[in-house]
């Protein structure tokens, strides 16, 4: 598989608790500015093929494309379906693709919508977050319940799928207001529904007012008892969870996200957007080749490794601030902040990371699999295989379930311990 990421830096506003890479001016410098970001993306997407085209990196039809933020829906409807049919016209998309932007509910509208469906889009996801006026205020959304019930209406018409975002654990946020904003997400009749708990960074401003005790610091009892509560009435709505922190209707999972727990390749473009290989070409001579981009940021579109084997994993990051994101671009080079290789024992620990988190769980012959390709590379060779016998504890404490394939999946209690979970895992493996 292979997917695609475009990340647009542009809100309106910035919302307290956000630490995204997001900014608010209309105009950032070198051609990052709202009006032009869709032509900056795709010269963008031309410099990542020829880069993938030179590594030897021949991907499949791109399967999910998702816009993320930021705020995609800032930009016209018009500059979101270009950069669709830019994707389609370099990698080609799957007849079957799910293509889903975010959306701001006070920045669309029927025709909005009307013009994403025409152009290809099949999902959108609203960011929601309540449905209760006070915890909209702490966390600095200026879109009311009724704008997140128009959207979807809307959607539903223009025939795509929708999905809205909660968050869960704002100061002030009582055990009844969380009840409301499930039950009022419940109650607009989406078949998805992600709910997170706030994770509070100190450099913003709810960070800032937390540590000054003008708010209140977010409870991780509050938290967990708030997780049961959504889990117990999505459940009874029809909504299973896949993954810890969504739930969907059969049939109705998020492929894009999916796509990044099960460790696929996807290309991220935009300021600070992440990309992954799983395979990544040996240079003929690699000591007089590198994978890491310049000091200064960006890499040249015509650096091109020798294609000799498929030797390893690889995770890029573009340059954060659209001014320099943007001047790379304009000198033609991949504008790539930096890269790593991912070796076999980093991409084992990613597989348990992910794949503890999933409803259809961490497979133990392939983590098995894994653990042999790392241990050859490991020095010393520590790694161990992992059996069913040896995870008795992890089932006696309530934390997981193996079924009869050998599939490890974390139980409800292993969901809101999934930490914990994964640090156990890692232990019987020995990493």
């Amino acid at each position: 598989m292979f997917e695609v990421y475009i990340h647009v830096p542009f809100c309106l506003r910035r919302c307290g608790y956000c630490d995204f890479n997001t900014y608010t001016a209309t105009d950032l410098g070198a051609g990052a500015s709202r009006g032009n970001y869709a032509n900056m993306v795709i010269r963008e997407m031309a410099l990542t093929k020829q880069w993938q085209l030179d590594h030897g990196i021949e991907e499949p039809p791109v399967s999910t494309v998702f816009f993320g933020g930021g705020t995609p829906t800032i930009l016209a409807a018009r500059d979101l379906v270009a950069m669709l049919d830019a994707i389609r016209k370099i990698w080609s998309i799957a007849p079957d693709a799910e293509i889903t932007t975010e959306a701001n509910p006070d920045t669309v509208n029927e025709y909005y919508i009307n013009e994403l469906a025409a152009g290809g889009f099949t999902r959108v996801s609203f960011g929601m977050q309540s449905a209760v006026p006070h915890v909209l205020k702490t966390l600095d959304r200026t879109h009311t319940p009724a704008n997140v019930a128009a959207g979807v209406n809307a959607a539903n018409k223009a025939g795509l799928r929708s999905s809205v975002d909660l968050i869960y654990g704002a100061p002030g946020e009582s055990l009844d207001d969380w009840r409301t904003s499930v039950t009022t997400a419940i109650d607009l009749g989406v078949n998805h529904i992600s709910a997170y708990a706030l994770t509070v960074e100190p450099t913003t401003k709810m960070g800032r007012q937390i540590a000054a005790g003008t708010l209140p610091k977010p409870n991780d009892d509050d938290e967990a008892a708030k997780y049961e509560i959504a889990d117990d009435l999505f459940a009874a709505a029809g909504l299973e969870w896949y993954e810890v922190s969504n739930w969907a209707r059969p049939g109705y999972e998020s492929q894009h996200n999916l796509g990044y727990w099960r460790n696929v390749d996807w290309a991220g473009l935009g300021p600070g957007a992440h990309s992954h290989y799983n395979a990544v070409t040996e240079a003929d001579h690699p000591q007089s080749a590198s994978l890491t981009a310049p000091a200064g940021g960006g890499c040249p579109a015509d650096a091109g490794l020798g294609v000799v084997s498929v030797s390893h994993g690889l995770r890029s990051w573009d340059i954060a601030h659209p001014r320099l994101w943007g001047t790379a671009i304009n000198e033609n080079r991949v504008p790539w902040a930096d890269s790593e290789t991912i070796t076999p024992e980093e991409n084992l620990e990613e597989l348990i990371m992910l794949g503890l988190r999933l409803h259809e769980g961490l497979g133990l012959d392939r983590i098995n699999r894994a653990i042999n390709d790392a241990g050859m590379s490991s020095t010393p060779q520590t790694l161990r295989t992992v059996s069913v016998d040896q995870l008795a504890p992890m089932i006696s404490e309530g934390l997981i379930t193996v079924s009869d394939n050998h599939r490890v999946v974390p139980t409800r209690r292993g969901r809101l311990l999934n930490d914990s979970v994964i640090e156990q895992f890692f232990d019987y493996v020995g990493v």
